[in-house]
């Protein structure tokens, strides 16, 4: 539940900024003739850097509808729909870690002063994927050390798929962004030699449109799927972290029960 609600809130925000672009795109398409008024224009103590900004910001929502509305709005789909995956996978896996080491002095604490049962409770009241394979083999120490250590292992693996979880789609917008783009050159070509072809003529003038559409197109594919690769390998290094200190500290944990089951 509270990753369905990260996830909403996310697309909620995403959705709400592209649906303000929407409407200032709209109103730049409908006048294009019209010189906008800005602060930057006619206020000498503004920073040159803030007119720059605002010129970089008219730039990328003209070069949006010159590109055409159809890729250019598909590709930012995937933008949008990348980014809140990879935002709901970085607030998971951010949740997800803990302090082993200190969890590690906790079950070990406990362990020696109120056994099993202690140890369990400080696995339960401590979040995240390591206090729940710690629980687990403390479910099955009963059934003796090497029944607990298979434990560990077998739901190691599903909390590894659980920090993997959605990684695939975010690679599927990685690699569908790119060819979005190159969907969109190949028609922006075709509409050119059609014009070459209608017209009988060769014209740079003629053709331009067409080129112009499909390096657009092409470029905003690559520059998405850039920015989702950043968000995914970064997101891999995280969970293999995690990974790391769940085996590590489930070996940990498989010498306390050791320790233990001797002392007892």
């Amino acid at each position: 539940m509270k990753k369905l609600f990260a996830l909403v809130a996310v697309l909620a925000m995403l959705g709400f900024g592209i649906s303000q672009n929407a409407v200032a795109l709209g109103n730049v398409a409908g006048n294009s003739n019209l010189e906008v008024f800005t602060p930057f224009q006619d206020t000498a103590d503004e920073p040159a850097q803030a007119a720059e900004g605002g010129e970089l910001h008219k730039q990328i929502k003209a070069k949006f509808i010159e590109g055409g509305a159809q890729f250019m709005g598909a590709v930012l789909l995937t933008l949008i729909f990348g980014l809140a995956l990879a935002i709901e996978r970085i607030i998971y896996l951010n949740l997800a870690t803990s302090n082993t080491d200190k969890l590690l002095r906790k079950v070990e604490t406990a362990l020696e002063e109120g056994g099993i049962e202690a140890a369990k409770e400080v696995c339960r009241n401590t979040r995240g994927p390591v206090a729940s394979i710690f629980y687990q083999g403390l479910d099955r120490y009963d059934e003796g050390i090497e029944m607990a250590e298979k434990s560990v292992i077998a739901y190691g693996s599903v909390q590894m798929g659980r920090l993997e979880k959605n990684l695939s789609w975010i690679a599927l917008f990685i690699a569908i962004a790119p060819m979005l783009g190159f969907m969109g050159t190949v028609i922006g070509m075709i509409d050119a030699f059609d014009k070459i072809r209608i017209a009988g003529t060769v014209s740079a003038q003629l053709v331009a449109g067409g080129i112009q559409v499909a390096l657009i197109t092409t470029v905003s594919g690559l520059i998405v799927a850039i920015i989702l690769q950043i968000f995914y390998n970064y997101i891999l290094s995280k969970i293999d972290g995690l990974v790391n200190s769940m085996e590590d500290s489930s070996i940990s944990l498989i010498d306390l029960l050791v320790k233990f089951s001797v002392k007892k």
